[in-house]
């Protein structure tokens, strides 16, 4: 049982994307290992021997490995956002979040009710575009700067640095842009674009970690708190909502904890492969 738990369900000719136990037990009498077991034995041996088959994380494989670069890039990414900033610059962790759809239900949604009746969602929907809220998050306070538009181009997202400088108090005079490696934050015009307003500095996250960027997890909040339910009528209110969310949670808004000792975790699980 456990020499098949430790192995992807193919090997064994199973359709199934990972093992529960009920599937386990299933093999075990399909091989003949076992004239009848039932799950819940399956279980307990699995538990004696500390294997959950049914649970998954992402990994970064050896093909990627740590090395001294990944490891510069980190330590440029702890120091803004640990260390005493300076009255004149601020941190913002900046990115897209791609697509937002209307989805306008066939009938409106319906409240919850007395009874424990729950919310009641059409299934059925009609579209209506999309659109993309570019989004600026300040680590220190928590503040969010937001612009939706239609498409996510160097176009798009110069137009929303614009908006950005404009928001910030010229007394501020280092911003610090935190970013992906996304194709439209190094494009060419954006670089002129950089250079023209040298104020802004930005920093990247290292490849296959935007996780390290602080947007996200408000993103994740704010898929939680509004697109439960995306049953817009059209792209225009979808747009208003968004920017009213922003508005609600800067009344509110606070920043997210981030400390050298969880970057030093970061750090001690990335081997470093020395440069030859």
């Amino acid at each position: 049982m456990v020499k098949t738990a430790c192995e992807r369900p193919e090997i064994r000719g199973r359709s199934l994307s990972q093992w529960d136990c009920m599937e386990l037990a299933r093999r075990l009498v399909d091989e003949g290992l076992a004239t009848s077991i039932s799950s819940e034995t399956v279980r307990r041996i699995l538990f004696h021997h500390k294997i959950k088959p049914w649970r998954s994380h992402m990994w970064l494989s050896a093909k990627h490995p740590g090395d001294e670069a990944f490891h510069e890039c980190v330590a440029s990414l702890i120091d803004p956002h640990t260390r005493s900033l300076g009255p004149h610059e601020i941190v913002l962790s900046l990115d897209e979040k791609t697509p937002l759809q209307p989805r306008p239900g066939i009938c409106a949604t319906k409240p919850a009710k007395p009874g424990n009746l729950p919310n009641l969602v059409e299934h059925e929907y009609k579209r209506d575009g999309a659109l993309n809220l570019f989004a600026a998050f300040n680590t220190r306070t928590g503040q969010v700067i937001g612009r939706c538009r239609s498409r996510e181009r160097q176009k798009e997202l110069i137009s929303f640095l614009d908006h950005v400088d404009r928001e910030i108090p010229p007394e501020i005079t280092l911003i610090h842009i935190v970013r992906d490696n996304v194709g439209a934050h190094h494009g060419k015009e954006v670089q002129k674009w950089l250079k023209k307003h040298p104020r802004f500095q930005f920093h990247s996250t290292p490849v296959h970690c935007s996780w390290m960027n602080q947007v996200e997890q408000w993103f994740g909040i704010l898929q939680r708190k509004r697109f439960r339910f995306a049953d817009f009528p059209s792209k225009e209110t979808l747009n208003e909502s968004i920017m009213q969310f922003i508005s609600e949670w800067n009344k509110h808004a606070h920043p997210f904890n981030r400390s050298t000792k969880s970057a030093a975790k970061i750090m001690a699980g990335a081997p470093v492969k020395k440069a030859a």
